[in-house]
């Protein structure tokens, strides 16, 4: 039967990208994985994940560890390193060949370069750089709780032109993350998002299930002359980047250190270095020009899950607290006592930070001479 992604009862199945590198898998994969599962159980379908590479069958084990219930493994020497054309030939191959409803990129330099290609040649929709996906009505509607300013009570879920329940609810920050839009591909199949990296939670491991993950190993063709271009050498460039996703320890900053915001900026630096933290800030902080994008912390920028988040004249608007709000501890210090970040604090100060950070900072020392 020849392809057609608008004959929507032809595919099944949930399927993650699963994006490595030189034999080491990204974290991103795992939270994809994590994520598929939690689709294909809302739709009761298998989740695949799909690996392209030479050699790179001995990491596929470990997906199964996450979530996923077979990989497909496309080994080649020509997919060692990533190509455009490689990798896209083979993926818009395998989905021709096994029709799945829903496939996974990461928001990575790799997948925003692959997934528009593939979406394009397999004639179907993609929403870019998501922070959440739902298949099931119900969670999307406990999402919009918490996620947003919509009433939810007064509004109708319905639609006459596809069923609200089965198409997966793609969301993602638009019009520069004033707003968060939700997005369907009702048409045509598979339903293809890229998601940012540490928005969706990792599962825990699970040894038993990686030992018993499906590997399917499928004829495919892959020529070199189907590759325009080569990959002569691969130069990994020494650049100091700011790692909010894998800190245990995040200082935020907001406009609260907008009547000195250089010395702000050094003491919420010096508060970070003396707990082993990094720094972090609010997107209105990044729009002043005080700090760079990088340390952004919200739906517009990164979604972080540390073990202690320290959220400094930060007001909480509801971008920044979805990107934080699942941190294992969280302390706000906010001039007003009725802040919104309050709402989500574990701890909260009502107090001048300029005033309030020495008095920590003084205590930390004196805490570490005592140990």
């Amino acid at each position: 039967m020849a392809y057609d992604s608008a004959d929507i009862a032809a595919f099944k199945n949930v399927w993650v990208f699963c994006e490595q590198r030189q034999g080491v898998m990204m974290p991103t994969t795992f939270e994809l994985i994590s994520e598929g599962r939690k689709l294909a159980d809302e739709l009761g379908v298998n989740l695949c994940g799909i690996l392209l590479g030479e050699n790179v069958e001995g990491i596929a084990k470990e997906l199964g560890g996450y979530g996923a219930d077979q990989v497909i493994v496309c080994d080649s020497p020509l997919l060692k390193n990533y190509t455009t054309d490689g990798y896209t030939k083979v993926i818009c191959d395998m989905v021709e060949e096994y029709k799945p409803e829903i496939m996974l990129f990461g928001a990575s330099n790799i997948g925003r370069d692959l997934a528009p290609r593939c979406a394009a040649r397999l004639h179907t929709g993609l929403c870019a750089d998501c922070t959440h996906l739902d298949v099931d009505l119900g969670g999307y509607i406990d999402f919009l709780k918490t996620g947003s300013s919509l009433d939810v009570e007064n509004t109708k879920f319905e639609s006459k032109l596809f069923d609200v329940n089965t198409n997966m609810k793609m969301t993602r920050p638009a019009f520069g993350g004033h707003l968060m839009a939700t997005i369907v591909c009702p048409r045509f199949r598979p339903a293809m998002a890229t998601v940012r990296p540490g928005v969706m939670k990792k599962r825990p491991f699970d040894e038993a299930k990686a030992n018993a993950v499906e590997l399917v190993h499928p004829e495919f063709k892959l020529e070199a002359s189907d590759i325009e271009t080569e990959v002569v050498d691969i130069v990994k460039a020494a650049k100091k980047m700011v790692d909010l996703i894998g800190a245990d320890f995040i200082v935020s900053v907001g406009r609260g250190i907008a009547k000195d915001v250089d010395g702000g900026i050094k003491l919420i630096q010096k508060f970070a270095d003396k707990v082993g933290g990094v720094v972090g800030s609010s997107r209105a902080a990044v729009d002043a020009g005080w700090i760079d994008h990088s340390h952004q912390v919200g739906q517009t920028g990164k979604t972080v899950h540390p073990k202690v988040y320290v959220a400094l004249g930060i007001s909480g608007a509801i971008q920044h607290k979805a990107g934080m709000q699942d941190s294992e501890c969280i302390i706000a210090i906010n001039k007003a006592d009725n802040a919104p970040i309050f709402e989500v604090a574990d701890y909260g100060i009502v107090g001048d930070l300029f005033k309030v950070v020495p008095l920590l900072i003084d205590s930390i020392k004196e805490a570490k001479a005592q140990a």
